[in-house]
């Protein structure tokens, strides 16, 4: 797939719409994160410096319509003149007279914020009317939320159809990192996917049996999948009612080029707790008053030399239980030994998705990986082999 980028666009004196997500973490009034906002400074300053106005479009949790006064935007703008190094102006709406107002009067090297694209239901509705009402505020439109792509709203996907629509360069940078990843691999490319459910990442282990040469399985999904093979699990989490479809996975990965790697030895307890009593045992050895909490040592080994030989590595998701202390011992070693084989240029390591930023975080290795992907929703969907409406826009 190919898209427009901002060096493809004559920015200078123009008013740039640009979708961003800065919905960060917020506690008492403080961002606890300001990741979200850190990644999309490249977009900002790049429009700036080719004379180019940004326009700034986002969402801010889940109002449904509602003008709430706790998920305003408005809280943000100190900390996104601090990320920027210049003025960012604030609009109380993204529509209408003031909107306009504002972006009538905005000046070379300023930024212009408007408020809430969610405090109004025609956002998530996707709205023409709505999407043409923003569309008058700018004389180009910018994508740069690639974590908002799979919502077909008006803001991330409306809108690319009334300007010129090009992607940010985040939303440059997701796009090209997965598509490396999952269109044109260099090979053998593997898979950790991790987490609780079989059922929430049905899709994912489909379509990921037909595009990896390993599979690596993780988490309480792998204690879904030693149960399909009949093994007694214990207490450990594990959907007993998946077994079949587990199954299936196994004979469709056998049947095809992909190679399944479950844990063959496992980290159990009795308690659910830091530091709990525990031991090492193989796969099949569970006891039943026991509980699965992790990937055994001989597992890492095993993932480990399989990474050896690969080229590429997609990671969603943990091995383990790696919240807690000493269930954490898989996901943070094969994370090591993943990000040391990215860091040396040996793998392109691109990772996403839920918990997964959070374990690669606290494993030490998420600065070595190629690529870490910020979006949660979007990354699981593309992964899934999914159009994304708001990428899907851009290439039209």
């Amino acid at each position: 797939m190919s898209w427009t980028t901002l060096d493809q666009m004559d920015l200078k004196g123009k008013r740039v719409l640009t979708r961003v997500d800065i919905n960060v973490p917020m506690e008492n009034g403080v961002i606890t994160d300001a990741t979200r906002i850190e990644r999309i400074v490249p977009t900002v300053k790049d429009i700036l410096a080719a004379g180019g106005m940004p326009i700034l479009l986002a969402h801010f949790g889940r109002p449904k319509g509602e003008r709430v006064p706790e998920m305003s935007l408005q809280p943000l703008v100190p900390a996104l003149e601090a990320a920027f190094g210049c003025d960012v102006m604030f609009a109380a709406d993204c529509i209408g007279a003031g909107a306009a107002a504002a972006a009538g009067a905005l000046q070379a090297g300023q930024v212009l914020l408007l408020e809430n694209t969610r405090y109004h239901a025609a956002e998530p509705a996707n709205d023409p009317d709505f999407a043409a009402e923003m569309a008058k505020l700018g004389d180009i439109y910018c994508n740069d939320a690639f974590s908002a792509a799979h919502r077909a709203h008006a803001s991330t996907e409306g809108l690319a159809h009334l300007l010129p629509a090009c992607a940010g360069r985040l939303m440059q940078a997701e796009l090209s990192a997965l598509e490396g990843a999952l269109s044109s691999p260099e090979r053998p490319v593997v898979a950790v996917v991790g987490g609780a459910k079989v059922s929430s990442k049905l899709e994912l282990l489909s379509n990921l049996i037909e595009k990896v040469d390993y599979l690596v399985i993780g988490g309480g999904m792998a204690n879904t999948f030693l149960a399909a093979q009949g093994i007694d699990v214990g207490k450990s989490l594990a959907e007993h009612d998946m077994t079949d479809t587990a199954r299936e996975i196994m004979e469709k990965a056998s049947a095809g080029a992909c190679e399944l790697i479950l844990p063959s030895d496992i980290v159990i307890a009795r308690e659910f707790k830091v530091g709990a009593a525990n031991e090492t045992l193989p796969a099949d050895a569970c006891p039943s008053d026991a509980m699965i909490l992790d990937a055994g040592p001989a597992t890492v080994a095993r993932i480990s030399s399989v990474l050896d030989g690969a080229k590429t590595l997609i990671w969603n998701g943990p091995l383990g239980a790696f919240e807690i202390e000493p269930f954490d011992m898989a996901t943070n070693a094969a994370a090591a030994y993943a990000a040391n084989l990215s860091a040396k240029g040996a793998l392109i390591s691109v990772a996403g998705g839920g918990d997964t930023v959070a374990a690669l975080n606290q494993a030490g290795a998420a600065g070595k990986f190629t690529y870490i992907s910020t979006a949660g929703g979007a990354f699981l969907e593309w992964m899934e082999g999914k159009t994304l409406p708001g990428v899907a826009a851009l290439s039209d």
